[in-house]
C-alpha cells in the first residue's frame, strides 16, 4: 500500500492523559538460578508454567508460579544462544538457536531436544517463534531478514526474503485469520504474510525514523507496535490502512521494547530507555496510560507475554530475573 493511502493520524497531548502508578498493579521477581544467563523472552505453556531461554547460560528454564521453582534444561548444542520460545498443544517448547542457525523443539517429560536447522546459511540467526491456529511455526530471521514457516508434521522449513533490504525483520504475531504480522526493526514498515502463497506485503509507518521492535495484537485484529527510536505507541488498522501514534510517557528516548495485551485488550509495554525500565499500560478506550517502575530496574524487558488471567511475564535481561505484573483489578476472568 502506497503512503499515500493510509489514513494517519498523530494523537497529540498524551503526555495530559498520564494516569499516576497504581496499587492495583503488583510487580513480583524472581532471580534465576543459573548467574549471567540474560533471560530474553518469556512464555506461559498450557499447564499455566512459565518459561524463559537463558540466552547466555545455553538452558531453557521453567518456572512454577505456585511452588515458585525453577528448574533448567541444558540445551545439547553448546552456545545456541536460545531467544524467543513457544510452547505447543501437546507441551512441547520450541524455541530459536539464535546463535547457531536452528529451530528446537524440547520435550520437556524426557528433555529430549529435535533440531531444525535453517536450509539457508544466511538465516543465520533466527529470532521470534509462533504457532497459527493449524500448528504451523512461524518465525522471524533477523540479521538474515528473512521470514519463516516450520511444519512440525513434516519438519520442512521454507524461508522467504523481506522486499526491504537490511529490514532486521523481529517481533512477530498472528491474527484471527491465521495471518503472521512482523515488525521491520531496520526500516519503518509493518510486514504482513499471506499464509497460502507465503507472500510478504509491507505497510510503510508515517515517519521514517520509526523503528518498530515488538508487536501486539488486540481481539479486533489491530496491530500495535512499539517504536523503539522515537518513543511511540503505534497501531494499524489492516481493516483501513489507519495508522495511529501515542508519545509514550517516558519521552522520546523512553524505547518503547517488550509489549503485550491483556483480555480487556489494554496494551501493556516497557519502557527500556528510563531508569528505572517502566511497565506501561494504556487503554485504548480512554487513550490513558499509566506507568509503574520495576523494583529491580528491569535490565531491559525485551519480551513479555499474558497468561489467560491476563497476568503478564517478563524476562528481565540484565538483572537476571523474570518478572510478573498483577493488575488486581479491571480483568475479564474465563467464563465471566
Amino acid at each position: 500500500m502506497k503512503k499515500a493511502l493510509f489514513l494517519i493520524l498523530v494523537s497529540l497531548g498524551a503526555f495530559g492523559m498520564l494516569a499516576g502508578p497504581s496499587e492495583d498493579v503488583v510487580i513480583s521477581e524472581w532471580t534465576v538460578p543459573t548467574a549471567n544467563s540474560r533471560p530474553h523472552d518469556p512464555a506461559v505453556d498450557g499447564r499455566g508454567m512459565v518459561w524463559y531461554t537463558g540466552q547466555y547460560a545455553n538452558v531453557l528454564g521453567r518456572f512454577d508460579p505456585a511452588t515458585q521453582k525453577f528448574r533448567e534444561f541444558p540445551l545439547p548444542r553448546p552456545k545456541s544462544g536460545p531467544h524467543g520460545l513457544v510452547a505447543d498443544r501437546s507441551g512441547n517448547i520450541w524455541f530459536t538457536g539464535n546463535f547457531e542457525g536452528y529451530v528446537g523443539k524440547l520435550n520437556p517429560a524426557t528433555g529430549q531436544v529435535t533440531e531444525y536447522p535453517m536450509p539457508d546459511p544466511e538465516a543465520r540467526d533466527p529470532h521470534t517463534p509462533i504457532f497459527d491456529q493449524q500448528g504451523i511455526l512461524w518465525f522471524t530471521v533477523q540479521q538474515g531478514n528473512r521470514v519463516g514457516r516450520l511444519d512440525p508434521a513434516t519438519g520442512q522449513v521454507t524461508l522467504r526474503a523481506v522486499p526491504t533490504a537490511k529490514a532486521r525483520p523481529y517481533g512477530m504475531v498472528v491474527d484471527s485469520k491465521g495471518v503472521p504480522w512482523f515488525t521491520e526493526f531496520g526500516s519503518n514498515k509493518i510486514g504482513r504474510i499471506d499464509p497460502g502463497r507465503f507472500e510478504i506485503r509491507e505497510y510503510v509507518l508515517p515517519s521514517a525514523d520509526s523503528r518498530p521492535r515488538r508487536i501486539a495484537i488486540t481481539s479486533d485484529d489491530r496491530i500495535w507496535y512499539t517504536d523503539f527510536s522515537r518513543g511511540y505507541l503505534g497501531r494499524l488498522d489492516p481493516a483501513t490502512g489507519e495508522i495511529r501514534e501515542w508519545p509514550s510517557p517516558g519521552g522520546p528516548k523512553s524505547q518503547p521494547y517488550g509489549i503485550a495485551t491483556d483480555p480487556n485488550d489494554r496494551l501493556w509495554y516497557c519502557e527500556s530507555g528510563i531508569q528505572p525500565n517502566a511497565i506501561v499500560r494504556f487503554d485504548p478506550g480512554t487513550e490513558r496510560f499509566s506507568a509503574h517502575p520495576i523494583p529491580s530496574g528491569g535490565g531491559v524487558v525485551r519480551h513479555m507475554v499474558s497468561d489467560k488471567n491476563g497476568i503478564l511475564w517478563l524476562a528481565c535481561s540484565g538483572v537476571n530475573k523474570i518478572g510478573r505484573v498483577e493488575p488486581k483489578e479491571g480483568l475479564r476472568r474465563p467464563g465471566s
